[in-house]
């Protein structure tokens, strides 16, 4: 395994930022937050630049490329505070279709993802200790019937198409069936972070035509936990880049505030706390690095590391957001100062698909400690 970034995804990366410097400054994800309207950008650019098929076929109008690649734009897209449907379209919904190896649907669906005519999300059914999330599917006839709800839903309420995990009644296991927004019944959560919409999602009697179900129903937990994986680690990158802006913009105004006639960069207690975000986000970074590669490269390790990443992302983020605000004083409490939209979008990030606390029991399941 390279663990070094190509040149070829350096200069990728590169025009990301670049892109997203330009098309979504801190106020895009403030107005969503003020004024609640979803906004044009950067959607419209990630679907022009070809962003959406990063990691989806050519067959399928993608761009052939791997989970690494798509990582690096995620962890971009967390670095410019990017709202929007990219995270749950390319990193819930695609890798749920495309896990299951069902052609049909890929050519069908994933397709219009890779060109910008369809966004998604998934309900991911049970959660990292198998407890059931509460939507069952039962047959009638050739079709099925989905019954329930699923909680916090990310983009729940305004993705076209919703990749669900049920649980099969009078059987064993789950299937996953892709379910229309029309066919449901949304509840916008008042949440931490009002630029990353989450619903609590109804199934009420939702029936699901037979050419809406994706593999063999019963037999999808392999498939759910891969692509869970996957989604996981994304997350974790998003959130590696937040903590990476905080803490530029943490530098930034320690050189810049004075107190006492010295910039308050040059306190030790200041340098202290520096030096520790430094080292967490590093970390994390490097974690959630490897195991980009592991799952780029389908390998063995790749629950282990998924959970690994997630859990230093949600310990990173911790301490970068206190010390965020901490460090920026009186103004860092203020709804003018752009430091809480960021500390927020973090400490999303770790709530969703298990916090950092639950991946390490997760870890500890895993190596059977």
């Amino acid at each position: 395994m390279d663990f070094e970034v190509s040149e070829e995804q350096e200069q990728l990366r590169a025009s990301v930022a670049d892109v997203l410097a330009r098309e979504c400054p801190p106020s895009l994800a403030r107005a969503r937050v003020e004024g609640g309207d979803a906004p044009v950008q950067p959607w419209r650019s990630a679907v022009e630049l070809g962003w959406t098929g990063i990691a989806l076929p050519e067959a399928w109008g993608g761009l052939g490329l791997s989970f690494e690649e798509l990582g690096l734009v995620v962890e971009e897209h967390g670095r410019a505070l990017a709202p929007g449907p990219f995270l749950a379209t390319t990193t819930w919904f695609a890798p749920l279709v495309r896990e299951t190896g069902d052609e049909v649907a890929g050519a069908r669906w994933l397709a219009a993802v890779a060109r910008g005519e369809c966004t998604g999300s998934a309900a991911w059914g049970p959660d990292l200790a198998g407890r059931d999330a509460g939507v069952r599917a039962r047959r009638d006839g050739d079709a099925w019937i989905l019954e329930g709800t699923q909680r916090f839903v990310l983009d729940g309420d305004s993705a076209d198409e919703l990749a669900v995990a049920a649980q099969v009644e009078a059987g064993d296991g789950c299937a996953l069936f892709l379910v229309p927004q029309q066919a449901l019944k949304c509840q916008r959560v008042v949440s931490l972070d009002a630029s990353r919409p989450l619903a609590h999602v109804g199934f009420d009697g939702v029936r699901v035509a037979p050419d809406r179900v994706l593999g063999e129903p019963g037999a999808s937990r392999g498939v759910l936990a891969r692509a869970r994986e996957e989604a996981s680690v994304a997350l974790a990158l998003e959130t590696v880049g937040t903590c990476r802006t905080l803490f530029e913009r943490v530098l930034e105004h320690a050189r810049q505030r004075v107190q006492f006639g010295r910039p308050i960069g040059s306190f030790q207690a200041v340098q202290h706390k520096c030096a520790d975000m430094f080292v967490q986000i590093e970390k994390a970074r490097a974690t959630a690095h490897f195991a980009m590669m592991v799952i780029a490269e389908d390998d063995p390790r790749r629950a282990l590391a998924a959970s690994l990443a997630k859990a230093a992302a949600g310990d990173c983020q911790r301490l970068v957001a206190k010390e965020a605000i901490q460090i920026h004083g009186g103004m860092g409490f203020t709804w003018e100062s752009d430091v809480h939209l960021f500390a927020r979008r973090a400490k999303t990030g770790d709530l969703l698909l298990g916090t950092a606390r639950e991946h390490r029991a997760r870890l500890a399941a895993l190596l059977e400690l």
